[in-house]
């Protein structure tokens, strides 16, 4: 079968030919209808060798949906031709948070060596995928499973990050978008579907800016050294109760810091290494930052159910498997606007 493969530190990742796995006991046999492109996968593909936490070659992918196509010995709870999505954050199924289903706050993943799909383990960008357990897919019925494969990721992770800070979102409240691409205008329509805040995007091109409007955004403001002022000039000088950074560089953590309110959330999805000093009188009274991670298995199922009321609408881009390396460039250009969706099978 064909994947898309990272196999040498350094270069650009490649379409190659596989032997189809095979489900061992316990795992589901997965079909690949559609692939996420992510740039965390541009992250990891940055990595120097030195330190570099994978095995190589590695089948990217860590946003997948298909349909059931084989179960392993003693599989149970999805049936052979199910549509279902993948949920990436694998964890150990046992310690407390993994109970809880928040398997991306899993106590013991990393001394077990249990990794995502695409991020560890052979991901979805492949004909097909082996998923270790049915915990890990969630039902989609009859989505389109182009428009859905982004959720588990670029939907799942801004839902998980937007209703940490519910409480805080209350009429009359401004939350600030920062970075409208592929998590970003996802974030800017759970906003509007799950809260009655205004909505203050921000981006660095007007095509960008455009999108977000089109999604749902009350105000589009360019992303520079003054769109911090330009925020607080549109709050009539009391600034964001919440900031979502959905790019996480330098340049935008030091905006949010500098748009954000008394008693507000500051949220840094994006991993572009940026750093936010706190302490008292850096940054207003009462004001929390914290850097999230992905989302839990009862949230995936919260995210399909808003796209099964319409109320989530990933806007894609579709490559074939064959063109999945120019996805990546493209995607790494800033030329991708919205998400980057391989057809493995299409």
């Amino acid at each position: 079968m064909k994947a898309v493969q990272y196999r040498t530190i350094g270069a650009a990742p490649e379409v190659v030919e596989i032997p189809e796995p095979v489900a061992g006991p316990g795992q589901i046999l997965l079909k690949v209808t559609a692939a996420g492109v992510c740039h965390s996968d541009i992250a990891v593909m940055s990595w120097p060798a030195e330190g570099f936490p994978y095995e190589l070659p590695l089948t990217l992918g860590h946003e997948g949906v298909g349909t059931v196509a084989a179960l392993g010995e003693g599989a149970e709870g999805v049936l052979v031709g199910d549509a279902v999505a993948v949920y990436g954050p694998w964890g150990c199924g046992t310690c407390v948070n993994c109970a809880e289903g928040r398997e991306n706050y899993c106590l013991r993943a990393a001394d077990l060596g249990i990794n995502p799909p695409g991020l560890g383990n052979p991901g979805a960008m492949a004909e097909y995928m082996i998923v270790d357990d049915a915990r890990h897919l969630t039902p989609i019925g009859g989505l389109d499973p182009v428009r859905t494969v982004s959720l588990t990721d670029a939907g799942l992770t801004p839902y998980h990050a937007i209703k940490r800070s519910l409480p805080k979102l209350l009429p009359g409240a401004t939350a600030v978008v920062i970075g409208t691409g592929g998590l970003g205008h996802v974030a800017i329509q759970l906003l509007r579907a799950m809260t009655a805040v205004r909505v203050i995007a921000l981006d660095v091109t007007e095509e960008k800016l455009a999108l977000a409007r089109a999604v749902g955004a009350h105000e589009a403001v360019l992303s520079d050294e003054n769109a911090a002022a330009k925020v607080r000039e549109l709050t009539g000088g009391i600034g964001a109760k919440a900031v979502f950074d959905f790019v996480g560089a330098a340049p935008t953590v030091k905006t949010a810091g500098a748009m954000a309110s008394v008693d507000s959330d500051i949220t840094i999805v994006g991993i572009g290494g940026g750093v936010l000093p706190v302490g008292f009188g850096v940054l207003p009274f009462s004001t929390s930052v914290s850097a999230p991670y992905w989302g839990s298995r009862s949230e995936l199922a919260e995210v399909i159910e808003l796209a099964h009321a319409g109320h989530v609408d990933v806007h894609v881009e579709t490559y074939s498997i064959d063109e999945a390396p120019l996805a990546y460039e493209r995607l790494h250009a800033g030329k991708i606007n919205g998400r980057a969706v391989i057809l493995p099978n299409g």
